[in-house]
């Protein structure tokens, strides 16, 4: 079987806060025509993303189109999630014409494309492309990248550094992969700071690599569907820091469900989170909150001190009011209780 006669699959890969299911929702309700399936992986067993893009759901992208694999990476769990996963969805009726796979913001892309090479599935689906989103603002800013040159200056410096942060490492990894790298977010980054970004990524990947703004996931699907990149037979093409390993930990990571009370004023509730991050050096926060008062859920999303929130569906009849957020650091600077309490009291 030849790559045109396979069911094209497209990964989006890109850090915490990226905008990777804006992104998909977007391609969900502007599909080309296409019958598109979707997949989510989230970190943390809160299923936030997957939840929003079934909110979203149209006959071209219906809610059994759209599978989540939640706590646990897609490429450490291929036999028991990922393949049958793939498996569900190419046995729909009507059979999916496109399948987009929303990756963790902490995965790394390149062990996920080794799992297209499963007996079960490689002669029957082909990688069409990996779009990397980055988040310009934060890129240009070096919160999860570091500067590139002065990285490797300080590897030739100094011999005792052999690898750089684990941030930086994901970050490059995931642009190292791709066929596409999509800047998203680029009215607050600035035009100053949309070039900073493009110089980074440039810097940083291994062969030239398209780049282009994208502002609220709003992409025409025709450039970044149908590709044709046949990425599992590209490997080589695609250097990874973890090349040479038989597998990946996420150690360095680590994310904490907190459940957290009804709340009376959302504004004061993310002026919470914001302090959360700024003091405890919080990557990410994702969830939903009661709001005393209100029939309509809070839905919750942070990246860094960036906080946003805004009302997303109604309370379902049969659902208990609780709010519940994801918050996910580097493991050095997880402290369960000082969360907790943030969050809480």
């Amino acid at each position: 079987m030849n790559n045109l006669e396979k069911l094209p699959v497209t990964v989006i890969t890109g850090f915490l806060g990226a905008g990777k299911t804006t992104l998909i929702r977007n391609l969900m309700q502007n599909p080309q025509g296409k019958r598109l399936a979707v997949v989510v992986n989230e970190f943390g067993d809160v299923g936030v993303d997957g939840d929003i893009l079934k909110s979203c759901a149209i006959p071209n992208c219906p809610e059994e189109n759209i599978m989540e694999l939640a706590n646990g990476c897609i490429c450490c769990t291929v036999a028991d999630d990922f393949i049958p996963t793939i498996e569900a969805l190419m046995a729909l009726e009507p059979r999916p014409e496109h399948i987009v796979i929303e990756t963790s913001g902490l995965a790394l892309p390149k062990p996920l494309l080794k799992a297209f090479d499963w007996p079960e599935i490689r002669s029957k689906i082909t990688v069409d492309g990996v779009i990397a989103l980055a988040d310009a603002e934060a890129v240009a800013d070096g919160r999860f990248a570091p500067d590139i040159a002065a990285v490797d200056a300080q590897r030739e410096a100094d011999d005792s550094l052999d690898h750089e942060t684990p941030l930086s490492e994901v970050f490059e990894d995931q642009v190292s992969c791709a066929d596409i790298v999509l800047l998203t977010k680029p009215d607050l980054a600035g035009a100053d700071g949309v070039a900073k970004a493009k110089a980074i990524v440039l810097r940083q990947a291994p062969r030239a690599l398209p780049i282009v703004e994208v502002a609220e996931g709003e992409v025409d699907a025709r450039l970044i569907l149908g590709l044709g990149a046949a990425a599992e037979d590209d490997m080589d093409n695609r250097p990874s820091h973890h090349d040479g390993s038989d597998d990946h930990e996420h150690d360095d990571f680590e994310s904490v469900v907190i459940d957290v009370p009804e709340q009376s004023d959302p504004a004061s509730f993310a002026d919470k989170i914001e302090r959360l991050a700024k003091h405890q050096n919080i990557l990410r926060v994702k969830g939903y909150a009661a709001v005393t008062g209100k029939p309509m859920r809070l839905l919750v999303q942070a990246v860094g001190t960036r906080v946003r929130y805004q009302y997303d569906r109604p309370w379902r009849d049969a659902e208990k009011r609780r709010g519940r957020l994801v918050v996910i650091a580097e493991h050095d600077h997880v402290n369960k209780e000082a969360i907790r309490s943030a969050l809480v009291d």
